[in-house]
């Protein structure tokens, strides 16, 4: 079973940027509202071309951070280096435009007097011949070529995310700082936004910093997530590592539903409806939590290993009664009650299955996907 540890900075896979320069190095950053610490000695790196997610629930201090790395909110302590120049230090605050960062929000935050190419064009500093050059190029990488006289008002949502997207690259940025900017995008634009951002991006050799609250966005979008709860980085790696070895419970059931077995280590064995578990290094006495997500169980008609989700599994097997069962579109997923103290679980299984509630069937469980937490 897995014993979940914090990932090492020092890990070349937790951390895919560390063997080149940093573009944004952040260490210790603070900010303190009404004698409480909303960003609590923030630090992280950015590398050129790598995408790091800052990723927590609503009201972490994601954006508060992500500001002051901007310039546009001050930090009480700590400092900020963007390309090897300090801008934000004790004493020290360089404002926005100083800071050579790009700037992306959910609100698109486009000028509506201003025509596409207008907008693209508003923080270059460069001659007219120049300045036309570089809005051209861009509008055609996010395919919106013939759009420059139109207005904001006159594109749909997507097409105002990429005119956003352009304008924050047009004075070529070292750095993009992205607070929420595809939550006001709905579901079948978002995949296809995402992934023409993080194209561009990459071409540019801009290092991201990225804040969302979705875990699948996180996933889908940062070579490394910094994962924050109450003001502080509780973990940081790649995103298989975050995933499949998390910090403590609460990291775990961040990225997805999890089933939660309590039990008393004694031996360092705890007892549990799938028979006795190893958990070493708790003592005797000690209440644990073994955690482990629907889809690593196995549904079973019989003990014989005989069901819809057929997976090599290890243990005792262990009966349980279903409580409801409801299909998902590419899943299933069907409630337990089991016989072992009434424990309840909740397992999933690809494509359609629906026992009618009252029906007994047995579970198994992939170990070597537990983790295992004191209390």
């Amino acid at each position: 079973m897995i014993r979940p540890t914090l990932t090492s900075p020092a890990d070349p896979v937790a951390q895919p940027g560390a063997l080149h320069p940093a573009r944004l190095k952040v260490t210790g950053l603070t900010r303190v509202f009404g004698g409480r610490k909303v960003v609590d000695a923030v630090s992280l790196e950015v590398a050129a071309g790598q995408v790091t997610c800052l990723l927590g629930p609503s009201g972490c201090g994601k954006s508060t951070t992500l500001r002051m790395i901007a310039g546009v909110e001050h930090a009480d302590a700590g400092e900020v280096v963007i390309e090897g120049r300090t801008v934000a230090a004790p004493g020290l605050h360089l404002p926005p435009e100083a800071r050579s960062v790009g700037l992306m929000f959910q609100d698109f935050a486009l000028f509506p007097h201003l025509t596409v190419a207008e907008n693209v064009a508003f923080g270059l500093r460069t001659d007219k011949v120049a300045r036309a050059a570089r809005v051209g190029e861009l509008l055609e990488r996010v395919s919106l070529t013939g759009f420059g006289q139109k207005h904001p008002h006159q594109l749909s949502g997507g097409e105002q995310q990429r005119v956003a997207l352009a304008r924050a690259l047009a004075p070529r940025p070292r750095v993009m700082l992205m607070d929420e900017p595809f939550s006001g995008l709905d579901n079948r634009l978002r995949d296809g936004i995402r992934d023409t951002t993080l194209d561009l991006l990459k071409e540019e050799g801009t290092g991201v910093l990225l804040v969302t609250h979705e875990p699948d966005e996180a996933m889908r979008m940062a070579d490394e997530i910094a994962l924050m709860r109450a003001g502080r980085i509780v973990q940081r790696g790649a995103p298989y590592n975050v995933y499949n070895a998390p910090v403590d419970r609460a990291a775990a059931a961040f990225f997805s539903d999890i089933n939660v077995i309590r039990g008393v280590s004694r031996g360092a064995l705890t007892d549990t409806p799938f028979g006795a578990f190893l958990t070493p290094g708790h003592a005797d006495g000690a209440e644990v939590e073994i955690v482990i997500r629907p889809q690593h169980l196995s549904i079973d008609f019989d003990r014989g290993g005989r069901g819809p989700n057929p997976t090599p599994m290890e243990g005792t097997p262990a009966r349980g009664t279903v409580l409801r069962s409801r299909y998902l579109g590419r899943e299933s997923l069907v409630d337990f009650a089991m016989d072992h103290e009434g424990a309840k679980l909740t397992a999933s299984v690809p494509g359609v299955f629906l026992p009618k509630p009252g029906t007994h069937l047995w579970l198994m469980i992939r170990r070597d996907r537990c983790f295992v937490f004191g209390v």
